[in-house]
C-alpha cells in the first residue's frame, strides 16, 4: 500500500467568502414558463404527494395563528394554554420566517466536493465541513478571520462521517475512506485512532458518538459495525449489514438505542445492551432501494429515513412494525454526487432535504427547480421551498444549527449559510 501523506494544517488561501446583496426577488419571478401544478392532496392517510409546488406556493402560505408569540407565552405561563398550543404557535412563526430566509454566506474552499457537514454544539455560527478529498474546514462566518483549513490527503480520503467530540468541543471525531475512524483536534493533529484498516479494500463510511454512555460506534463498507468506549477499547464487533453501512444514529433520549442504514435496503434498530450477533436486532425496516441515512428526531420518538430513488419515510417509535409515512421526493442517486440525506429541524418537526428533479418522477415538471424543500413531520405536507438562483446547483446535505435559526447547505463543492435576511445582516 502506499505511502499516505501527514495531513497539514494551515490558514486556506482559497476560500472564498462573500457576503450577498439583499434581493427581493420572489421565485415565481425566476421562474421559466413551465406547467403550473396544483397542490395535490394526500392519497392515503400515510401516504403524501411532494411535487414542486412553486406554482401553487400561495396555497402553502401559513395562516398566522390566533395570537402573537408573547400573548402565547404569557398565556402558558399564567396556565391558560397547554404546552402543545404553545409549541405549534412557535412552529408556525418558524415557518412563516422561512420566507425571508437568504444566503449571506458562502465559501468554496475544497478542490474536491464536500461530503459532510456537523455544526458545532454550542456555538451558533461555527460548523466543520469535510471533503472527498479528506480535506476539513473549520469555519466561523460570525467573524472575519479566515477559516482553519486541515488539508486531507487527496484521492482515497473522502470524510465519510464528522462530529464533534460532546466531551470537548475542541476535538472532533472523523470516519473516511483512508481506513480510520479518529479523534483529531483543530490543529489537524490526530490525537486517538479508534479503529483502522491497513489494507484500501475496506474503510469506514459513518460515524455516532454518545456524551451520556461515553461510545463510538463506526460502521464500514462491508456490513460491519463496531462499538467502541471513549478509551479507544473495542466493545464489539460484528457484521450487522450485508452491504455498506451508510449511516449511524443513537436515540438521543435513550443513546443505547441504535439505528443503522444500509445499501443492503434495509434499516435495523439495536439494542446495545442486547447486541449478541448480526441476529439480535430489535426491528429490520425494508426499503425498496438502498438507505442513505436513517435520523432519529430531537425528541427521539420518530425514525427518518432517506432511501436513494424517490421516498422519505417517517417510523413512529410507539410503533416500528406498523407502516411508516410515506413523502415521495425526487432524490435519486448518482455516483459522483454526495448522497443527498434528509434531516430533522432541532426545535420543530419540520424535515429538510433537497431536491433533484426526475424526468421520471410522477409529478415532475417542466424546468421544475433545485430546491431544498421543508416538510412538516407529521402530516408529510410540503410546507416551504428555498431557493437560490446564484446556487442552483443539486444540495445534498442541509443542517441547521443547534438553536435551529441558521441553515447550512452542501452544493457540490460549496457551502451556503442561510438565514433570515435581516438576521444575516447584522451577522
Amino acid at each position: 500500500m502506499a505511502s499516505r501523506k501527514r495531513p497539514e494544517t494551515r490558514k486556506t488561501p482559497e476560500v472564498v467568502v462573500r457576503r450577498k446583496s439583499k434581493r427581493n426577488r420572489s421565485p415565481r419571478e425566476l421562474e421559466p414558463e413551465a406547467k403550473k401544478l396544483c397542490v395535490k392532496g394526500p392519497g392515503s392517510s400515510r401516504r403524501f404527494d411532494s411535487g414542486c409546488l412553486w406554482a401553487g406556493l400561495a396555497s402553502l402560505q401559513v395562516s398566522p395563528p390566533c395570537r402573537n408569540i408573547v400573548r402565547a407565552l404569557y398565556h402558558h405561563k399564567v396556565g391558560k394554554a397547554a404546552w402543545p398550543s404553545l409549541q405549534q404557535s412557535l412552529q408556525h412563526s418558524f415557518l412563516q420566517s422561512l420566507a425571508s430566509y437568504r444566503i449571506f454566506q458562502k465559501a468554496a474552499p475544497f478542490d474536491r466536493r464536500a461530503t459532510s457537514l456537523a455544526w458545532h454544539p454550542t456555538h451558533p455560527s461555527t460548523l466543520a465541513v469535510g471533503s472527498k478529498g479528506g480535506d476539513i474546514m473549520l469555519w466561523n462566518f460570525g467573524i472575519k478571520d479566515k477559516p482553519t483549513f486541515i488539508k486531507g490527503i487527496g484521492a482515497g480520503g473522502s470524510i465519510t462521517g464528522l462530529k464533534f467530540n460532546p466531551l470537548n468541543t475542541n476535538q472532533f471525531f472523523t470516519s473516511s475512506m483512508e481506513g480510520m475512524t479518529r479523534l483529531q483536534d483543530f490543529k489537524g493533529n490526530t490525537l486517538q485512532v479508534f479503529a483502522s484498516y491497513s489494507i484500501c479494500n475496506f474503510w469506514f463510511c459513518s460515524l455516532d458518538v454518545s456524551a451520556k454512555s461515553r461510545v463510538v460506534v463506526t460502521g464500514d463498507n462491508v456490513g460491519n459495525v463496531i462499538l467502541l468506549n471513549m478509551d479507544g477499547k473495542e466493545l464489539w464487533n460484528l457484521r450487522m449489514h450485508k452491504k455498506k453501512v451508510t449511516h449511524l444514529a443513537l436515540n438521543p433520549c435513550c443513546d443505547w438505542f441504535l439505528a443503522t442504514a444500509s445499501v443492503d435496503q434495509t434499516v435495523k434498530i439495536w439494542d446495545l445492551r442486547q447486541v449478541k450477533g448480526k441476529s439480535s436486532f430489535l426491528y429490520s425496516l425494508p426499503h425498496r432501494h438502498p438507505v442513505n441515512a436513517a435520523h432519529f428526531s430531537p425528541d427521539g420518538a420518530q425514525l427518518l429515513t432517506t432511501d436513494q430513488n424517490s421516498e422519505i419515510r417517517v417510523y413512529s417509535a410507539s410503533q416500528w412494525d406498523c407502516p411508516p409515512s410515506l413523502i415521495p421526493h425526487p432524490h435519486r442517486h448518482f455516483q459522483h454526487l454526495t448522497p443527498i440525506k434528509a434531516a430533522w429541524h432541532p426545535r420543530y418537526n419540520f424535515i429538510v432535504v433537497g431536491r433533484y428533479p426526475d424526468p421520471n418522477f410522477k409529478s415532475c415538471t417542466p424546468y421544475e427547480l433545485r430546491t431544498i424543500d421543508v416538510f412538516d413531520g407529521s402530516s408529510g405536507k410540503l410546507m416551504h421551498q428555498l431557493y437560490d438562483p446564484e446556487s442552483s446547483g443539486i444540495i445534498s446535505l442541509n443542517e441547521f444549527n443547534p438553536m435551529g435559526d441558521t441553515l447550512a447547505s452542501l452544493m457540490g463543492y460549496h457551502i451556503l449559510i442561510w438565514s433570515q435576511e435581516e438576521a444575516g445582516m447584522q451577522k
